[in-house]
């Protein structure tokens, strides 16, 4: 596709935001959690306006690059004019998350096949895995309402999700939230993993679950893990796997 550049356009911050996202859509596709065009990842634009970026809707995530994002408004009205569509649908979910949370600078949600076999169990995430600790430290639920279209449904899921950084949409998928982009895709990469190591050990036999006092100190545990920079201990190496395979995100 020959999509003209943006970055004349906007600032060099909003920029720098729109080659993060489209890298993290890239990501989310190499590692085999897109559902076709059907998910979404959503980032806050800093500033007073309370603009967000968002995919163009019906591109591939391996298609997406920083200047085919889409700029919306909270109600998911476009700020920038643009050739591709949006799913006002799809943002509900998302702008609930962004207006009840001023730290989540990104929203990353997923429909993974091992993410929405844990979500339709009664028990949700259990405690046997060192993944699972991360996140059970921040674990929210909310219910299954049907397709998430209704702006009525946005109280309750914000109800729900408080100050979790891990949502479980029950027989939906995942969600996580993120200060920033780097943080969402590393908050996922453990939820994936947790989800998918649970359903592997539930076809192998008894469980063995974690001691739920190393349950309650794993936050300082991760902190640890990465140097306290989060996300961004590992983003600079995910950034250079993604320019190996394919540097078109950054146009």
């Amino acid at each position: 596709m020959n999509i003209p550049s943006l970055q004349n356009q906007v600032s060099p911050e909003e920029w720098q935001l729109r080659v993060d996202l489209a890298a993290c859509y890239r990501l989310v596709a190499a590692y085999g959690w897109s559902d076709l065009v059907f998910t979404h990842i959503s980032a806050r634009i800093p500033g007073p306006e309370h603009h967000f970026l968002i995919n163009p809707y019906g591109l591939m995530f391996d298609e997406i690059t920083a200047s085919s994002l889409v700029k919306v408004d909270e109600q998911c009205n476009k700020v920038i004019d643009s050739a591709f569509p949006v799913n006002p649908a799809g943002f509900v979910i998302h702008s609930a998350v962004h207006e009840a949370r001023i730290d989540a600078g990104c929203v990353l949600h997923t429909h993974t096949r091992a993410g929405v076999a844990v979500s339709a169990q009664a028990a949700g995430v259990l405690p046997i895995s060192q993944q699972s600790t991360f996140v059970l430290g921040s674990l929210a639920y909310h219910a299954y309402e049907g397709v998430a279209f209704r702006d009525d449904e946005k109280p309750r899921l914000q109800a729900d999700l408080g100050n979790a950084n891990f949502l479980i949409l029950r027989n939906h998928g995942l969600l996580v939230v993120g200060k920033t982009i780097a943080d969402a895709f590393l908050s996922m990469y453990t939820f994936e993993n947790t989800c998918r190591i649970q359903i592997d050990a539930q076809a192998g036999g008894t469980l063995t679950q974690v001691n739920p006092l190393i349950v309650k100190g794993v936050a300082e545990a991760m902190r640890v893990q990465t140097g306290g920079m989060g996300g961004a201990f590992v983003w600079p190496s995910l950034i250079r796997k993604l320019d190996r395979l394919d540097e078109s995100y950054k146009s």
